[in-house]
């Protein structure tokens, strides 16, 4: 495979349907409405299950996105390639009950930026608006995508939080994190909702991710901090068909689970493989902490009952680093990945 060169050859190739992502919406009924879908992971995501769904034959099932759409770009692409884009304020709750009805819901509206800044908003988004949304959607299908964020920090040698693991969130992002767990949770089990709590951490997709923050730094010379020494990366396009694969595994109670690449990496690695590519010695600063943030995905298998698709690490490093080399669209939202006190 080659590195896309365009923000449209990215979209095409994010968007591209796995098998796993065709055979469980070959095998469920009706729409699927994606709600937050204006995002980093949203437009490619509902376009992936417009295209999943039409490999199965069900070009009659409506794929919905629902946003603000302050991008007037990826509606439109949406638009283009069959998905029905519908204009939102999920805060607004006259406006969530408006929306059409559909078995099959995908979960993605929440903040993170800005969460010291602003935590009132961020509380409303994360806590309030998944309420209203599981109050609409009573009854249906979902995957709420949520983060790993707020799982503690654990030995590095443990190979990462498992989904038993405790919570032990730190600060308000975080906190509110486990409150949009916590009340999906409760109101799918008060309406019989079947639900996956899809705890993601780190998406990568060339215009935004881990990789792509630390190809930067070592581009601009900026020094690396190795103190939150390691990590977990899943590329986009995997964790979008993983998302909609796990439609078919929701139940009742809802059902935590981890996705992630499988490896524990090291930023030192990643940073030293980045600037062999790019022709620049990184500047690490510091030594890793003997923990992190990580998530052990290893239940994956067992819940989509395949192995989950995964873009080879190299393939995920060429690309970035030819990515940013070039000086390609980056969506300028970094990850603060390398955040300990959990405040964004």
């Amino acid at each position: 495979m080659r590195c896309p060169t365009t923000l449209a050859e990215l979209d095409d190739v994010l968007s591209a349907p796995h098998d796993i992502a065709v055979r469980a919406l070959e095998a469920l009924d009706g729409d699927v409405i994606v709600l937050g879908a204006g995002g980093k992971m949203g437009p490619t995501l509902a376009r992936m299950a417009r295209r999943a769904l039409d490999a199965a034959g069900h070009g009659g099932r409506r794929v919905l996105a629902v946003s603000r759409w302050g991008d007037a770009r990826a509606a439109q692409g949406l638009r283009d390639a069959g998905v029905e884009v519908l204009a939102a304020d999920l805060l607004d709750r006259a406006q969530v009950d408006a929306l059409p009805w559909a078995a099959n819901v995908v979960f993605m509206a929440g903040q993170k930026f800005g969460t010291a800044g602003d935590p009132t908003q961020t509380w409303a988004m994360n806590a309030v608006v998944p309420a209203w949304c599981a109050e609409r959607w009573a009854g249906a299908r979902q995957v709420v995508v949520s983060t790993g964020n707020f799982y503690p920090l654990v030995p590095v040698a443990s190979g990462g939080a498992r989904e038993e693991t405790a919570p032990a969130p730190v600060g308000e992002y975080a906190m509110s994190c486990l409150a949009r767990e916590r009340v999906s949770a409760a109101l799918a089990q008060r309406h019989a909702s079947p639900c996956v709590l899809y705890r993601l951490n780190y998406a990568c997709a060339l215009t935004y991710g881990v990789l792509t923050d630390l190809a930067l730094r070592v581009q601009g010379g900026a020094p690396i901090d190795l103190a939150m020494g390691h990590v977990n990366v899943c590329w986009q396009r995997d964790a979008n068909a993983i998302a909609l694969a796990l439609l078919a595994r929701a139940a009742v109670p809802a059902v935590p689970v981890n996705v992630t690449g499988r490896e524990t990496l090291a930023v030192h690695d990643l940073a030293v493989a980045l600037g062999h590519r790019l022709g620049r010695e990184p500047v690490l600063l510091g030594e890793p902490a003997p923990d992190a943030l990580l998530s052990d995905a290893s239940a994956l298998p067992s819940h989509l009952g395949a192995e989950p698709p995964a873009l080879p690490l190299d393939t995920l490093l060429d690309w970035t680093a030819e990515w940013v080399l070039a000086g390609r669209p980056l969506l300028g939202k970094p990850t603060k990945f390398s955040v300990r006190d959990g405040r964004f």
